[in-house]
């Protein structure tokens, strides 16, 4: 990762932060992680513990909107990164900051992007640790209460029946204490903070239940509840856990981008000597030497040398391009076989790689703040719950009831509206959903994404790597067998991919001896006394054929072979269409969706792609901010977008649209950002993703009516009186059981592979062997 002033201060101040976390106030001199933009605008960037939902991120930024001089507060519910800005000369600091986070009940510390993911680890190691004390026990708690009420029907006696009453208090009292931690705590962070959470009703049921058990049981009452509060706990954990398993966000994003950085940059001297040293220390008109096989450190244009470059940070397109003197690079672009003096025309911090990484931080975080189903129900579920408890008891009083009874009518109401159905709906679905999405060769990275994949209305496709395959074939052969046949044996001593193309066709033949490669032009080896060559028109002399391939396939790239002084010949190589392209697009627009063809590589290999595939609205030479442009104007339009890419190019734009899909062949930073990856050479998984979403999102809403339905039921009769807790936690459980079974139907059945739509005339078109990049 490039160490720039700033990010080496951020390091050493994190260091000294980790150290001090006992102190009662971090003070100033805390403040060196704080990063200035060029206006002066301070920006420092938090990992907040302790938020879970839409209800937390609504909190932390309106509270934080009250400092004075804060300009700029966004939390990335993801992960649980918290990017604040102020104004230079405002009262705000890093300390004000923390102390206004801690006042709102969340702890703060400067963001590590390791951190976030041991968290993510220990949390789910909590939950699960939890969850296997809650099932442990409700079977142990389950079994002492079927005998009580088998025992209240036949001669079980009193002292026998408080007997088994204190037993199931010793097993239930301190499983209740570890297991529902993680809800106890919630609720307390809360009330510190003066809000009433989810965690809150779900706390006040479990305690009060189990308060009322003890003294049922030291008065020698019949019943005891203990069963209902451990069982209560177990399928809340059994929600958290599943919800926990679904957020597997893009924790790999941060180091991904930093696998495309460097730490330190080769400046050449004054005085023509070549010194390593830290990207911070490298000004605007700086020169650099970049080796053969190195990333390129900072944005520049180059001095001086001749190689090939991995241009797919800007245009997606996986062909090396040939640069020399004058040619701009982009920090982070792989190097070919050629040493270049790259002049820095970008200082550390600004470079494209940069640019990339501050786009794919604001969709993240844009996207972060789209309420998903579960969120809303929840804003309503709290208050109601509460609202239902108070009146409850309330009513009882005025009925002229003691406070046993209005006590035990109140707890009855909470434990029946307490959400395990609610908490079960969404995770539930999602599960069984990613399942059945794997069986379609697609893995979901978010489980929320199925509710905005069942929205869809537009799809947009990258062209490169997307709606082709990621490897170059060769479209068209020239010249005799044999010819081809020595040029597919040169190839073979290649790492070129238009030379790989080309090597497919050397039929298990070994590589040409001493074959040697010439940076930037291709390779050549002396065979019998005759050099042969392979490589760009100009290595090859072979300029009027290369026009002529070109001619034939305007969106094919060329490959030229030529032995000694014969008669040279020019291969045209390109990318295939995937398989079931043409149909899979037919399908998307015989649905009623838009469909839209983005990409960032040159015209007429866009125009030919869309040709085929017969779409209309496409698009080239798109930088990730023009796609970005491109996918907001689509969403102010109020069309759902579903963008499926896979270059690094791409990340932003998966990022900042309704929903991704990406390949499994896609770059590293771009399968972080994707909502979901999708295996194999085909295109099929679109449509399975946007079947199975539509799906999900019925269920989702058919669970929460469900949920909703249970209480307008449950909830008079428990306020009545007519449910005792012990049958109000039997009901709860029955809906929740009833939710999970509703979702299995999201595994649906299996699906056939894509076909046209009876309307389209004709059966698909084949795909022939020339073919588009």
């Amino acid at each position: 990762m490039c160490c720039t002033d700033a990010a080496l201060a951020y390091v050493e101040a994190h260091a000294a932060w980790s150290e001090a976390n006992t102190r009662p106030s971090l003070g100033r001199n805390y403040d060196a992680f704080v990063t200035r933009s060029h206006a002066g605008a301070a920006r420092a960037e938090f990992a907040v513990e302790g938020v879970r939902c839409a209800a937390c991120l609504s909190a932390i930024e309106r509270g934080l909107a009250e400092v004075p001089g804060v300009a700029l507060a966004r939390l990335n519910l993801t992960e649980r990164r918290l990017a604040v800005e102020w104004a230079p000369d405002a009262a705000a600091d890093v300390e004000a900051i923390r102390l206004r986070l801690a006042a709102l009940g969340y702890a703060a510390h400067p963001f590590d992007p390791r951190r976030p993911a041991d968290a993510e680890a220990a949390e789910s190691e909590r939950l699960i640790r939890a969850l296997a004390v809650a099932g442990f026990a409700s079977m142990n708690v389950m079994l002492l209460a079927i005998s009580v009420w088998a025992g209240s029907v036949s001669d079980m006696t009193p002292e026998n029946r408080d007997l088994f009453h204190w037993i199931q208090a010793l097993v239930a009292l301190p499983a209740a204490a570890y297991a529902g931690r993680p809800f106890y705590e919630g609720a307390l962070r809360g009330l510190r903070a003066g809000r009433i959470t989810m965690d809150f009703p779900i706390t006040l049921g479990v305690v009060l239940t189990l308060v009322m058990s003890v003294v049922e049981t030291a008065l020698g009452a019949t019943h005891a509840y203990f069963d209902g509060a451990i069982m209560l706990l177990f399928f809340l954990l059994i929600g958290r856990v599943l919800e926990q398993a679904m957020r597997r966000r893009t924790r790999a994003l941060a180091e991904n981008l930093a696998a495309l950085r460097c730490e330190t940059a080769a400046r050449i001297e004054a005085d023509g000597s070549v010194r390593d040293v830290p990207l911070g220390e490298i000004a605007p008109g700086a020169r650099v030497l970049v080796r053969p096989g190195e990333r390129v450190p900072m944005d520049g244009r180059i001095e001086r040398g001749r190689s090939e470059i991995d241009a797919s940070l800007v245009t997606g397109e996986t062909v090396p391009v040939a640069v020399g003197e004058g040619a701009r690079v982009p920090a982070g672009a792989l190097n070919g076989d050629g040493a270049l003096v790259v002049a820095v025309t970008a200082a550390a911090g600004a470079s494209f790689l940069d640019e990339v990484e501050a786009l794919m931080r604001r969709a993240l975080e844009a996207r972060s703040r789209i309420m998903v189903l579960s969120d809303r129900a929840t804003r309503l579920y709290v208050p109601l719950v509460h609202a239902a408890a108070a009146l409850t008891g309330a009513g009882w009083l005025l009925a002229g009831a003691g406070p046993h009874a209005a006590l035990l009518a109140a707890v009855a109401v909470l434990v029946v509206t307490c959400p395990c159905a609610l908490g079960l709906a969404i995770p539930a679905v999602q599960v069984v959903a990613a399942g059945a999405l794997f069986r379609d060769g697609v893995l979901l990275n978010d489980g929320s994404a199925l509710e905005r994949l069942g929205r869809i209305d537009t799809v947009v496709f990258d062209k490169t790597g997307t709606l082709t395959l990621p490897e170059p074939v060769l479209v068209a052969t020239a010249g005799d067998d044999a010819t081809l046949g020595r040029a597919a044996r040169l190839a073979l001593s290649s790492r070129h991919p238009m030379a790989a193309a080309l090597a497919r066709a050397a039929d298990g033949a070994e590589p040409y001896p001493g074959a040697q490669e010439a940076a930037g032009l291709g390779v050549r080896a002396v065979v019998d006394g005759v050099e042969l060559r392979l490589g760009s028109p100009a290595f090859c002399s072979a300029e009027a054929q290369a026009a002529a391939a070109l001619a034939a396939a305007p969106e094919a790239s060329v490959i030229c072979f030529r032995a000694g002084a014969g008669e040279p010949v020019a291969y045209p190589v390109a990318q295939a269409l995937r398989p079931d392209a043409v149909e899979v697009v037919a399908a998307l627009r015989a649905q009623g969706r838009r469909v839209a063809v983005l990409s960032g590589d040159r015209a007429s290999a866009v125009a030919a792609v869309a040709a085929r595939l017969g779409v209309a609205e496409w698009e080239a030479g798109l930088s990730p901010q023009d796609k970005i442009a491109r996918i907001e104007a689509l969403g102010r339009a109020g069309r759902r977008v579903l963008m499926v890419g896979d270059g690094l190019n791409d990340a932003p734009a998966l990022a900042a649209a309704h929903a991704s899909l990406s390949p499994v062949t896609a770059a590293h930073v771009s399968q972080a950002a994707a909502d979901a990856l999708f295996l194999g050479r085909g295109l099929a998984p679109v449509l399975a993703v946007l079947a199975v979403g539509a799906r999900a999102r019925r269920l989702m809403m058919e669970n929460l009516w469900l949920a909703g339905a249970y209480n307008l039921v449950a909830v008079p009769l428990a306020a009545a009186g007519l449910l005792t807790p012990l049958i109000a936690a039997l009901a709860m459980s029955g809906s929740s059981v009833v939710v999970t079974l509703n979702a299995l139907r999201a595994r649906g059945r299996p699906r056939p592979a894509p076909s046209l739509p009876s309307g389209e005339s004709g059966p698909a078109p084949a795909i022939p062997a020339v073919l588009v990049p």
